[in-house]
């Protein structure tokens, strides 16, 4: 069985914002590494419309190691995208997915194979509320962003997470490897 892992970058304020971070040669390399060993990643329309920049870097690579094997690492990942509104996709390691959220991952995780990373914050919200994330990996950067997407908006219970270790980058972020424990409780 599969695990199904939530990896995003975030501020110290907890925004997404692919813009605010502070990604160097080693986060780009950590990612890549990351994408080569994924089975399926995950996106929304929005994410997944960001993405599709690196294919702009793999038609003119930057000479920066980091980002093009980044570029190559991210083509050659299956992706799966859940859209109410893209028909179709050009992109050769892409398809729509064709359930709704829930359908689609619990099929994913009852496969055998590499684990399915969860990187879009409305899908991480979703999967979160569905209870089906079994590890998250918040990469939080130095930044103070002040305002953006909040990574988890609208969830109305506390859920508990157990840190499981964590990993520094020179640069300052650090990822936050967590786990859900099985108690819930009911936000007041």
């Amino acid at each position: 069985m599969r695990k199904i892992i939530a990896a995003i970058n975030m501020t110290l304020d907890g925004f997404c914002d692919h813009t605010s971070g502070v990604p160097d040669e080693e986060i780009h390399q950590h990612y890549a590494d990351l994408l080569r060993n994924a089975g399926a990643v995950l996106y929304g329309r929005v994410t997944y419309q960001l993405m599709e920049f690196w294919r702009t870097i793999l038609e003119n690579p930057t000479g920066e190691k980091a980002m093009d094997d980044f570029a190559v690492a991210i083509d050659s990942t299956p992706k799966i995208v859940f859209s109410r509104t893209l028909k179709n996709v050009d992109w050769k390691s892409v398809k729509l997915a064709s359930q709704d959220l829930e359908k689609e991952v619990l099929e994913l995780k009852q496969q055998s194979g590499k684990d399915v990373f969860v990187c879009s914050p409305s899908l991480i919200v979703a999967l979160t509320k569905l209870n089906l994330i079994n590890e998250y990996q918040l990469c939080v950067h130095p930044v103070i962003a002040g305002s953006g997407l909040p990574l988890f908006k609208n969830i109305s219970e506390k859920i508990l997470l157990k840190l499981t270790k964590t990993r520094p980058f020179g640069v300052g972020a650090v990822i936050l490897y967590y786990e859900p424990t099985t108690e819930k409780t009911t936000a007041h």
